[in-house]
């Protein structure tokens, strides 16, 4: 049996409760190099706990495709974790809610050309899914000693689709 989840496409508003839409969308903050060059300034919150430093990682994903099925969601609770697409592939990306431990109120976005995500410290996520191609990633997330990963598999798995 499976759980339907329709993905929308990925806003900052909607995204909100659980990370950065990390853009270009306005003006730039300020022009630097010579007028050159707009600064879209600090447009994430990247937070790697009291005995972690900030890691740059590049990924290789395989190709997704919808309808995705999603029976397993992880999180990250000594960091938060960044995703730049480096291919401009779309990805899907489910998120959801903590109830004591326990992820509910799944949600499913669909990335447009030129959005990255961070999500926040300790939000469940579904795992990295490039749509339609591979995608290659630069991940920015926390490095350290102690662990930094939970898993949670549901019983009954999320089928995602397209709006």
């Amino acid at each position: 049996m499976s759980r339907w989840l329709t993905a929308v496409p990925l806003t900052a508003e909607a995204f909100a409760p659980y990370g950065d839409v990390i853009d270009v969308n306005g003006a730039p903050d300020k022009l630097i190099n010579q007028g050159l060059c707009g600064r879209h300034h600090d447009r994430a919150t990247l937070d790697f706990g009291e005995d972690g430093r900030a890691g740059i990682s590049l990924f290789d994903a395989q190709a997704r495709h919808l309808p995705h099925k999603v029976d397993m969601v992880e999180r990250h609770p000594e960091g938060s974790q960044a995703f730049v697409p480096v291919s401009g592939v779309p990805m899907l990306v489910v998120v959801a809610d903590d109830d004591n431990g326990n992820p509910v109120n799944l949600k499913a976005f669909i990335s447009q050309p030129g959005q990255s995500i961070n999500l926040y410290r300790s939000i469940w996520h579904g795992v990295l899914a490039p749509l339609g191609a591979p995608g290659q990633y630069i991940v920015v997330d926390r490095i350290g000693a102690t662990p930094n990963l939970e898993e949670h598999w549901f019983k009954e798995v999320f089928t995602v689709v397209s709006d």
